[in-house]
């Protein structure tokens, strides 16, 4: 350094501040892009309900997946045509136990609804507007 030279300190503290802020902000971007990657349109399902999905039962105006997860079932309604508020339902039943339901007016989807079944047979029953589906017993 010259004799009368000086540094300004809040400038250097300025510089790597801005590069943490900018480093900091394509980290983010990178995570949101990761995760806001292809398939996302299907990943929405499985997230409502844990476990591998077993069923899907379909039906004219949506359909009703089906989890299955340490003995636990859980089901989702989802709309063919999400956007509309309509009615939806859905229910799940062990042998021997009663309907689990959730009913409503909804845009996307109705439930989850979990039931625990360990091993018994399940009964899944389904609706969007006037479509519906009924399984019977199954996973038995």
């Amino acid at each position: 350094m010259t004799k009368g030279a000086s540094v300004d300190s809040g400038a250097i503290d300025r510089r790597f501040r801005r590069r943490g802020v900018l480093g900091t902000a394509v980290l983010t971007a990178a995570a949101l892009l990761a995760l806001a990657g292809p398939g996302t349109g299907t990943a929405e399902a499985a997230s409502l309900c844990p476990g591998r999905k077993v069923r899907t039962l379909p039906f004219s105006t949506g359909d009703v997946r089906v989890y299955k997860n340490r003995g636990y079932v859980c089901a989702v309604t989802v709309a063919e045509r999400p956007g509309t508020r309509r009615s939806m339902y859905v229910s799940v039943q062990a042998r021997g136990s009663r309907p689990v339901r959730d009913s409503g007016r909804y845009v996307h989807h109705a439930g989850p609804v979990t039931v625990h079944a360990g091993h018994r047979c399940v009964w899944i029953k389904g609706a969007v507007g006037s479509g519906s589906v009924s399984s019977g017993w199954i996973l038995c």
